[in-house]
């Protein structure tokens, strides 16, 4: 298999983590991709991959996977333990609303921010802008830490008592906000315990 991915941005950490968690990444070749170089705008890559997004994984048959949830879940059912995305129906159902709360209050708002009511990526890159947008995400993600400091005052991970695929994307969430320069408010004891927690595991440890 092949990862096209940039390392270090957020959505191919997610990824990454999930490899590291199932002990797949010997599996798996990374081919870069220059995200800040307008690379993923290009037609080479486009061809692979029509949203421009990274990462996107190749399958050994030439089969094309892009979008986190979509790459996650196939590495997910494609190796044993741990399941990241849930074994009964229930649990899937839990982690994939956790996951997706954790996406669009946190690691997409965090994005929109960046990427509208900061410089971002460049001009070259980064297009039309839209700062009053970018104010509201910050907010938004703000709401959103909070949110997640609440569901940990009552279990230890974001989707129950199990480290999940909604952990990984909160974090980084994380990672990503604070490159952005959004900082957890001090108050929100549950979430920083929860997140130094997080950092000490092997698959995460030494990303930030």
């Amino acid at each position: 298999m092949k990862i096209y991915d940039t390392e270090g941005f957020p959505n191919p950490i997610r990824v990454r983590i999930a490899l590291k968690e199932k002990q797949m990444t010997d599996q798996v070749e990374f081919i870069p991709v220059d995200v800040p170089g307008g690379e993923h705008k290009r037609d080479a890559y486009l061809k692979k991959n029509p949203t421009g997004t990274v990462p996107a994984l190749e399958l050994d048959d030439g089969t094309i996977i892009s979008e986190c949830t979509a790459i996650t879940e196939f590495l997910d059912h494609s190796s044993g333990t741990p399941v990241l995305t849930g074994e009964t129906a229930k649990q899937r159902a839990i982690i994939h609303m956790m996951q997706r709360r954790a996406e669009v209050g946190l690691l997409d708002a965090v994005a929109a921010y960046f990427h509208h009511a900061t410089p971002g990526l460049g001009p070259a890159v980064e297009g039309i802008q839209c700062a009053q947008w970018g104010e509201i995400q910050l907010q938004r993600a703000r709401d959103g830490m909070r949110y997640f400091d609440d569901v940990l005052a009552k279990q230890p991970y974001l989707a129950g008592d199990k480290f999940t695929m909604a952990d990984i994307t909160a974090f980084a969430g994380l990672i990503f906000a604070g490159f952005a320069k959004i900082n957890i408010p001090e108050d929100l004891v549950n979430l920083k315990t929860w997140h130094r927690r997080i950092s000490q595991r092997p698959s995460i440890a030494g990303i930030e």
